[in-house]
This record gives C-alpha cells, structure tokens and sequence, in this order.
C-alpha cells in the first residue's frame, strides 16, 4: 500500500505539469491583420472599355494588383495592352506610338447592411502614347468617381478632372471620322469647342447569382462628354459569369448606339488600310483568377 501511495504521488506530480503545458502549448489565435493584398490576372477576346474596343478588335491580358485597409480605405494599379497604332487624325479608338494602359486608383469604401458606398479617384495612364498633333497632347484621363451597391445592384457615376481622353480643340477640332471605306467621313467635331474637362459617365449595373457558381450580368452606361456631343453614346452589356477550377469564366454582349463613323479606326497593314468599327456590337470572351 506505501508503495501504491508513493506511486501515485509521483504519478500525480507528473500529471499536473502536463495538464499545464497542454495549455502552454496553446497559445490564444494572432488578431486578424488589418491588411489585404491581392493579385488578378485575365484574359479577354477583346479590351471593351465603355463598350469602345481598345485593341482594334483584338484579345488582351490583363493584371492588378489590390490593397485594402479593414478601415475602409484601399488603393490599387491595374494594366492592360491596347492599340497603339498609326491612325493620328484626331477619332478613332488607338492610342497613337502607345501600347500599354496603366490605371491607378484609391478611394475608401463603407457599408450600412445591405448597402455599400464608395468615393475615390482613379488615372488612366498611356506611356508615350500622344496625340499626333503639334501640340503632343496626352492620352492620359483623371477621374473623381462616387458609387454605390444595394445587394445585387450598384450604380456608379464618374466625372473627369481632366480632358476627357485629351479631347479637347488642339486633338479633334474640326477633324472628321471615317467611312467604312476608310476615307473620310462628313460628321465631324467643332471646329472650337474648347476642353471637355466635367464629362461624365453613368454606370448601372446588376449581378444576381443563379447558382452552382453562375452569376448573370448586366450593365447599362451613359457617356456625355462636355461640348463634345458627337461623342456622347449609351451602352450595354450582358453575361453570364461561372467560377469553376479555381477560375472565373465569361461570355458578354457588348453593344452600344456611337456613332460608327467616329469610333472607326484604320489601321495601315501590308499597304492596305484595315477599317474596323470599334463600337460595334460583339461578344467577349473572358478568363481570370484572383490571388
């Protein structure tokens, strides 16, 4: 029995320290971070930007990356190829001795329940992309933008601080669109109409889930651009989205009412002139990942 006692003391002198550092072993879970980063990546069978085509047409890859701040407050740079080509007479979607769009951007967002704001500005840059005038005019495009998104609805409107894209009399006074043909149209911008610095540009927008990871998407957008009213158009889209292998898929529509004869563009290719509607309807193709 002494011996019995004896054991059991040891046994008991043994057993509480391991009940402690059981506990030791546990240590309480980090706080979450405060900061997120993310990375994304895609491709598409055309760069649509306002429904306008941005690569003559053509395929693009594209890639950002993102920040945000539990707070609210986020900030982010996104790129993507476009046409640089030869076309310098003033319309025409194809940013001239360019080939790389560069966007940053930072705002803060909030949300009340189902409904979110957000307020920020954004830059649409184009390195060594200008205008084939004397004056070597920018490309380059600031925006203020103000937000908002009721469960699956958001509606969105932005309004530039700067030239609408360089529009303004140096880059398109009096200069005229093109034909199918590729010669010369007869609608023509004003003569002088001075900066179109307070355009703006309305966007709804819907994504409603269907299931087994399909989202159907729609979008409709209004652009005014300031004394520039050939410009002006509305555009629409709809899709159809579907996150499958740790991707995301997607088919759009994408149409709008611009005016053909300003948003053709020519391209010179093998001593011929390639004459493409930019604004034309079409469907795109997409894929991307978000890291």
């Amino acid at each position: 029995m002494k011996k019995l006692l004896i054991a059991s003391a040891v046994a008991s002198a043994f057993a509480v320290p391991g009940v402690v550092f059981a506990q030791a072993a546990a240590p309480a879970a980090a706080p979450a971070s405060p900061h997120t980063f993310t990375a994304n990546v895609g491709l598409v069978t055309d760069y649509r930007f306002r429904s306008i085509s941005q690569t003559f047409n053509g395929p693009a890859i594209q890639g950002g990356f993102d920040y945000s701040h539990a707070s609210g407050f986020y900030a982010g740079t996104w790129g993507s190829n476009v046409y640089g080509g030869s076309n310098s007479s003033g319309l025409g979607t194809n940013y001239f001795n360019g080939g790389l769009e560069l966007d940053v951007y930072g705002g803060y967002k909030w949300s009340y329940g189902d409904l979110g704001l957000d307020v920020g500005v954004l830059t649409y840059n184009y390195p060594g992309a200008k205008w084939g005038v004397a004056t070597r005019d920018k490309y380059d495009n600031t925006e203020l933008y103000l937000g908002g998104t009721y469960k699956w609805f958001s509606a969105k409107y932005s309004m530039t601080t700067t030239d609408y894209f360089g529009i303004k009399t140096n880059t398109v006074s009096a200069a005229c669109g093109v034909l199918s043909s590729g010669a010369a149209s007869t609608v023509c911008a004003p003569t002088r109409a001075g900066g179109s610095k307070g355009s703006g540009y309305l966007d709804l927008g819907a994504t409603y889930e269907l299931g087994e990871g399909f989202n159907l998407v729609g979008h409709i957008g209004k652009l005014t651009v300031k004394s520039y009213g050939l410009f002006n158009y509305t555009d629409y889209k709809i899709g159809v989205t579907k996150d499958w292998a740790g991707v995301t898929w997607g088919a759009a529509y994408i149409d709008s009412n611009a005016k053909a004869d300003v948003y053709r563009t020519v391209k010179a290719e093998s001593g011929n002139n390639v004459v493409k509607d930019t604004s034309s309807g079409t469907l795109v193709l997409s894929v991307s990942k978000t890291f």
